[in-house]
């Protein structure tokens, strides 16, 4: 039996217990003894109590554990406190007034310890020696998919210290890689095996935490949906290449980071009048143009550089093109006479 298997079992056994004590509760009842169905009643309402508990597990899953003790340690302290001020009141003759004084007092700072708990008990603890460093140290879990192992450049990222929180890497993405590493085709081969090298070089980094997420999910789901709710379960982001994912994930309210946007917004700026050494190294599709790339891949045109082909040149940028699929650079030639072979 798996991990699933055994929480769908417990949450059965949950609903189970509470119609039972909702069955047995209603019989107790002397108001409700009158009624012909008032155990099936109390059934029904014990049912309906388990599933908002089961409903209301799935909000608890994406608080951080720290806003869940701090806001329960100050509700405690709160409602102790409220008890404290509302024992001077004992001395009234009226019972009345004196409950509706303590559940005054019990709301007021029940709230106030609830809400001053979960903002300010990471603070509180970042002051209690052994725990200080480790409780405010931020956990932001990424989760990896096949797209952005297979790319490598993760590796470069986490190596340079821009990736924080543990990376988790779910075992069916695992499989997935071991699957594409045993493809007869040459190609898929060598992304595989690429990928699984990618993921031992991320083991090895002292930078990043690598985590291999073993729990067992449906067969019958697909990769995608295992990632969303892998990352709905951790209440972490995804890093993905994957264009259909990032917008599946978005529609679920998971934070997408794009190797690809980070690329491009890593770029160099270049602007109107700059200076740039080229290579041609083809012709363009007008007469007299040449072709040549920066090192990011972004393509140059540059006017009247087709007979400079296979040499080195200056060129002046003169325009920017921003489009949906990157960026072209269009320039003139600067210092024709200095143009020299590479």
């Amino acid at each position: 039996m798996n991990v699933s298997s055994v929480w769908l079992v417990l949450k059965l056994l949950i609903v189970l217990i509470c119609a039972v004590g909702g069955y047995f509760i209603a019989t107790q009842v002397s108001v409700l003894s009158t009624y012909a169905w008032a155990e099936w009643i109390g059934a029904l309402a014990g049912t309906i109590f388990a599933l908002l508990v089961l409903a209301f597990e799935k909000v608890i899953k994406r608080v951080p554990l720290k806003i869940i003790l701090g806001g329960t340690s100050g509700l405690i302290l709160g409602l102790f406190v409220a008890r404290l001020i509302g024992s001077s009141f004992t001395s009234l003759q009226n019972p009345t007034v004196q409950v509706s004084i303590y559940v005054i007092l019990s709301c007021i700072f029940g709230y106030i310890g609830m809400v001053l708990g979960s903002f300010k008990f990471a603070e509180l603890m970042a002051g209690v020696p052994w725990f200080g460093k480790s409780w405010n140290k931020p956990e932001s879990p990424k989760i990896l998919d096949t797209s952005v192992i297979i790319d490598g450049r993760i590796a470069d990222v986490a190596e340079a210290g821009f990736i924080e929180g543990p990376l988790i890497v779910p075992e069916f993405v695992l499989q997935e890689l071991q699957h594409i590493a045993d493809s007869q085709d040459p190609l898929r081969k060598a992304k595989g095996r690429r990928g699984l090298e990618i993921l031992k070089r991320l083991q090895d980094l002292n930078t990043v935490e690598v985590r291999i997420d073993r729990q067992n999910t449906s067969d019958t789901l697909d990769v995608d949906t295992k990632l969303v709710a892998l990352a709905e379960r951790v209440n972490g982001k995804i890093l993905t290449n994957d264009y259909n994912l990032a917008k599946v994930a978005e529609l679920h309210g998971i934070q997408v980071l794009n190797m690809h946007r980070l690329a491009h917004a890593m770029r160099p700026q270049v602007l109107p009048g700059e200076t740039l050494r080229l290579q041609i190294l083809k012709e363009g599709r007008e007469e007299g143009q040449g072709i040549a790339y920066l090192e990011d891949g972004t393509m140059v045109v540059v006017e009247n550089a087709s007979r400079y082909l296979g040499k080195e040149v200056e060129a002046a940028v003169t325009s920017v093109l921003q489009t949906p699929g990157g960026r072209m650079i269009f320039t003139t030639l600067k210092n024709v006479d200095e143009g020299r072979q590479h």
